[in-house]
């Protein structure tokens, strides 16, 4: 049998005991857990610098060995995110709708949990911690199978967080990982129909497009971010050269910063070039369109490509539009429907663009860098949904459950 048969068994089993787990009890051992993190530093960093160091080796990018570091700052986030998790209110057992029939019945709609919530990732080791808080809050069992280049980092810090999880009343095989990182067991995972309930990928495009193409399972499609600010005609420069330059330079390797930049024909060439030496002085390539290329010397032509690409890098690609019916047209055809902008002092023009752009975020006058379930007060987030059935955008806890109808009667019978 293969390992992750066998620990889905297991997860499934547990999702039972899940489900219905006082509130209490899972939110004090989140606070045992938050802490377990902080004062296991010394052990998770030390694992961490065994996957940088196989990273590097491998020839790894910059970007993904980005998305790999972990550092003191970065454990205490994710302490805090499992932290701020336990002080939400917990969904399951909501009542979020209900009616009296005329025949007497009453049908309530009631929040419960996914069940089994298997998570399948690239280089990204506070994923697990992530997972891990969301899904034992929203009374999901959890089974993991992270990227072969962060084994070690997901490894310690599943083994810390779910041990404290089970010495603080969280059902026993209710967290899972798949250790062995064999492509087989992927394969094997994806078509486990029975006994996972839901499977949630996060990674690149190719990497999400994989999972979509091979899963039996349902998977929940977290997007790859082709993201867009557009500059409308009407504009304030200095919102535009602080929004521009935090959404790509603030973490230049996730999917909500900035990849792609559209400009209304009518600014001005010194305005542009503004805007573009606040992003060369922060050391971002420019990309450009013809003009962009005739204007600016230290830019690179684009080419057909460039608009499709997610870079997770400091590279842009700039380019001009003839007004904002055009910029909204060129963001539907090449977004990935993940998180766009505008910015703008025409209120016409920001509801036009906020209704018609068909993303899961529409900023208008902000940094696309806001896309985060933390930022969305969720405490973490799963993933940023760019799927429009079941859920949408940033996925918090409400997000990773689903309804049941519990109808009430007195011995009615259908004529």
């Amino acid at each position: 049998m293969f390992e992750v048969e066998e620990k889905a068994k297991k997860a499934n089993f547990s999702k039972f005991k899940m489900a219905y787990l006082n509130s209490e009890i899972k939110d004090n051992a989140l606070k045992s857990m938050a802490d377990a993190l902080i004062k296991n530093i010394k052990k998770i960093l030390k694992e961490n610098e065994k996957d940088l160091k196989n990273g590097e080796e491998k020839g790894l990018s910059k970007s993904l060995l980005d998305r790999l570091l972990l550092n003191e700052k970065r454990i205490y986030d994710m302490a805090e995110g499992i932290r701020n998790v336990s002080y939400l209110p917990d969904p399951v057992g909501e009542i979020v709708d209900g009616t009296t029939r005329p025949n007497g019945l009453v049908i309530l709609k009631k929040r419960v949990p996914l069940g089994v919530v298997g998570m399948v990732y690239e280089a990204r080791p506070n994923v697990t911690s992530d997972a891990i808080s969301l899904n034992l809050k929203s009374g999901n069992s959890t089974i993991l199978r992270g990227g072969s280049e962060a084994i070690n980092s997901n490894l310690i810090i599943y083994k810390i967080l779910s041990e404290e999880a089970y010495k603080n009343g969280i059902p026993e095989d209710s967290i899972q990982m798949i250790e062995n990182t064999d492509r087989k067991e992927v394969e094997v995972m994806f078509n486990l129909v029975d006994l996972i309930d839901v499977i949630i990928p996060r990674g690149s495009k190719n990497f999400i497009d994989f999972v979509k193409r091979n899963s039996r399972v349902p998977v929940i499609e977290t997007g790859a971010g082709v993201v867009h600010i557009y500059i409308d005609k009407e504009f304030d420069n200095e919102i535009a050269k602080r929004v521009v330059v935090n959404a790509k330079v603030q973490k230049p390797s996730v999917c909500n910063a900035v990849e792609k930049i559209l400009i209304h024909k009518d600014i001005s060439k010194e305005n542009i070039i503004e805007i573009l030496d606040e992003l060369s002085k922060n050391s971002v390539e420019i990309i450009g369109d013809k003009y962009i290329c005739s204007i600016y010397k230290n830019s690179k032509p684009a080419t057909e490509e460039d608009w499709d690409i997610e870079y997770l890098d400091l590279k842009i690609t700039v380019g001009i539009v003839d007004d904002i019916d055009s910029a909204i047209e060129h963001i539907n055809k090449h977004s990935t429907h993940h998180s766009d902008a505008i910015i703008s002092k025409n209120y016409e023009n920001i509801m036009k663009f906020l209704n018609l752009v068909d993303s899961a975020c529409v900023y208008a006058n902000a940094s696309t860098r806001f896309s985060d379930g933390g930022e969305f007060g969720f405490g973490a987030e799963i993933g940023i949904s760019t799927q429009k059935l079941h859920a949408r955008g940033p996925m918090g806890l409400k997000e990773l459950t689903s309804t049941k109808f519990i109808i009430f009667g007195s011995g009615q019978i259908r004529k």
